[in-house]
């Protein structure tokens, strides 16, 4: 009898220490943090890198500060699973073989004499296998639980990426800064699924110029016209913190030097249109007292590239729906 305690015990052992084990990895599992990007919204299109072009073969920003829920991700295990196929569970694989390892052994233990000590002993490991099978099951249908997503409205699990920043430089792309970390590129080929006409392109680069000298003369009335209330509520942001820094981002002198169509599509009862250009602007933070230079040249033009999303309804004007930022290559 003490040696079938003996094993009990050691048996226990060995499943508490798997348990510990199964709870670190989950914990570990939920770790998960995001890099700064460009704002706005893209429609279903929010968070797919763009197609690169030939003004903006760098990849752009991802877009980090959006109000369009993230799609719902499926663990990559579970992805991989045929439909309608049985999780293993502790009793396949490795599990069902040492179980049944230990009712091969104690029959053939009986069968000589020893082994688990004749049919009490048997008995007894018998007790033990269903003691450890009930604890098991419940350890799984515990971390099942855990695992099981909260959903919001329509069944689907929403989340939002709306939290302040203390470092807002490149949370929200500074409008006149091609700056900006990427995502790798899914080798999309530029697409119009409308037929944007020159009159579409002319106006987009009348926005251009329009919002960047509106952000710089700090103009909240006419960023309000030219963008969506997202957009603006990102813009309004940016200028509110610059305000309280005491600095003011002075931009002028905007020319679209090139640009291109990355893709335009429908969706909603809304066209959407994606464009890389490349501008040329004087762009300067200054103190708002004093007006010393902070940062960048208030004499010299720069230049810089941005991947820009506009967006209408049918007869409607074009307004600036995203920002995304241009990881700038090495030459």
């Amino acid at each position: 009898m003490p040696s079938a305690v003996s094993r009990f015990a050691k048996i226990a052992a060995i499943a508490a220490l798997t348990s510990a084990t199964v709870f670190a990895s989950l914990d570990d599992a939920e770790a998960r943090r995001a890099g700064s990007g460009g704002f706005g919204s893209r429609g279903t299109r929010t968070f797919q890198a763009p197609p690169v072009t030939s003004t903006a073969p760098g990849t752009a920003a991802p877009i980090e500060r959006s109000m369009t829920p993230r799609p719902q991700t499926t663990a990559p295990a579970t992805a991989q699973q045929p439909l309608g196929a049985q999780r293993p569970g502790f009793f396949g694989g490795f599990g069902r073989s040492m179980i049944g390892g230990l009712i091969a052994g104690g029959l053939l233990g009986m069968l000589l004499g020893h082994g688990f000590g004749g049919g009490f002993g048997f008995l007894g490991m018998l007790l033990q296998i269903v003691l450890i099978g009930g604890a098991v099951m419940l350890a799984m249908r515990y971390f099942a639980n855990r695992r099981q997503p909260s959903y919001g409205v329509g069944g689907q699990s929403q989340s939002y990426n709306m939290s302040p920043t203390n470092n807002s430089s490149f949370q929200i792309p500074t409008i006149g800064s091609g700056a900006g970390s990427g995502q790798p590129s899914r080798g999309n080929r530029p697409s119009d699924e409308i037929g944007l006409a020159q009159a579409d392109l002319d106006q987009f680069e009348e926005l251009l110029t329009q919002v960047q000298t509106a952000y710089g003369a700090e103009d909240y009335g006419t960023l309000r016209r030219l963008t969506t209330p997202e957009a603006m509520s990102y813009l309004a942001e940016e200028l509110g913190e610059n305000a309280t820094n005491g600095v003011r981002n002075r931009v002028s002198d905007v020319k679209l030097l090139q640009g291109d169509i990355a893709e335009a599509w429908r969706e909603d009862g809304q066209e959407y249109a994606t464009l890389a250009m490349r501008y040329s602007s004087i762009d300067a933070m200054v103190e708002r007292d004093s007006g010393r230079v902070v940062s960048g040249d208030d004499r010299r033009p720069s230049e810089s590239t941005e991947v820009w999303t506009f967006v209408r309804r049918s007869g409607a004007d074009w307004k600036l729906a995203a920002i995304q930022g241009v990881e700038q290559r090495a030459a």
